[in-house]
């Protein structure tokens, strides 16, 4: 995997940087590090270092610091905003870094610490999550930001959208009861999925949802939350969430006696998801590439530190076939990144 990984991501961060060509004239901030020998310092500011999400990202990132010459600290926020924008603050303040990557959970919030930060010399990365109001771009939306490895949540939840009504097509269900099980419910990345999901779904009058829950990307939770809408709602006949969400829902159905009697959609790429297409438990999945972007936004970050380019939007699923949607068919040209 690792290769496909390193194949993948140099492909993109190369032509990412061309397609910046002059941006280190540009660049911001102090003068970059030339000296490929001094020992650089990164933060790197984690939503939640339990996810399983987070940890082939994480660890890709890691892999890449350590073969350019950079130490990495790692501050664990665990889902918690008001954490993040803390650390975030203290990492400014220290004076101990050369470079940032962040991975927001209120991205719009961490604006001013992300312009305070480049203001101060120091280059910051953002990868995962959005750094900014707009949810429907990859572009940065910070200026001097050095790189933004990021997926489209908007996309995401346009595509779960579409999937969903495709599931509905392919059993001829109507009405097509759905239980929409969000991550984190009040989450700015929560949001903007189900905001495009609703507009997906809304010219089709047969699929509605009819529950919701949240599992905070916990299995544990997400089986608790499907319990509860199955009981509440037992029409339900397709379960929309991450890829964490459904392994949760498939415990649900068993211990309700139900496995594989009502479709479910997700997204996440993960080794999980992608057994679930395997055996038709789950009609499709929107991938993400978590350690590609780990990879992709530390090698931004210190070519940003070692020459002042800016690598600008970094798309890691770019390269992916079928737009990024994994299904029973093609699942076998996808390799998951995350175990789910």
């Amino acid at each position: 995997m690792k290769s496909t990984i390193a194949r993948r991501c140099g492909a993109l961060l190369a032509a990412a940087v061309l397609a910046a060509g002059g941006l280190a004239a540009c660049s911001k901030g102090n003068s970059p590090s030339t000296d490929n020998n001094k020992r650089l310092r990164i933060a790197y500011l984690s939503f939640a270092v339990a996810n399983s999400y987070d940890a082939p990202m994480l660890a890709a990132a890691k892999a890449a610091a350590s073969a350019r010459n950079a130490d990495v600290e790692v501050f664990d926020a665990a889902n918690s905003d008001a954490t993040q924008f803390s650390q975030f603050q203290n990492a400014i303040t220290s004076g101990r870094f050369d470079g940032i990557i962040v991975q927001p959970i209120v991205g719009t919030a961490l604006v001013p610490l992300a312009q305070q930060a480049i203001t101060q010399g120091i280059k910051v990365v953002n990868i995962d999550q959005i750094l900014g109001p707009d949810y429907t771009t990859d572009q940065p939306q910070v200026d001097g930001l050095s790189g933004n490895v990021v997926f489209i949540p908007d996309k995401i939840g346009r595509q779960l959208g579409e999937l969903a009504v495709a599931a509905c097509a392919s059993k001829s269900l109507n009405p097509c009861n759905i239980g929409f099980i969000h991550d984190i419910k009040a989450s700015t990345l929560g949001i903007a999925i189900k905001s495009a999901f609703d507009k997906a779904i809304a010219g089709t009058p047969s699929v509605k949802i009819v529950a919701e829950g949240e599992s905070f990307f916990n299995p544990g939770v997400a089986l608790q939350a499907a319990q509860n809408m199955l009981q509440a709602q037992p029409g339900i006949n397709l379960f929309v969430s991450s890829d964490q969400g459904l392994q949760g829902v498939t415990q649900a159905l068993a211990a309700a006696n139900k496995p594989g009697s009502i479709l479910m959609v997700g997204y996440g790429g993960s080794a999980a998801g992608f057994g679930y297409l395997k055996d038709g438990t789950s009609f499709g999945d929107v991938v993400q590439a978590p350690a590609s972007e780990g990879q992709l936004g530390m090698e931004a970050l210190i070519n940003a530190i070692r020459t002042g380019a800016n690598a600008g939007a970094v798309n890691p699923v770019g390269a992916l076939p079928n737009d990024g949607v994994a299904n029973k068919d093609n699942v076998d040209q996808f390799t998951a990144e995350w175990p789910g």
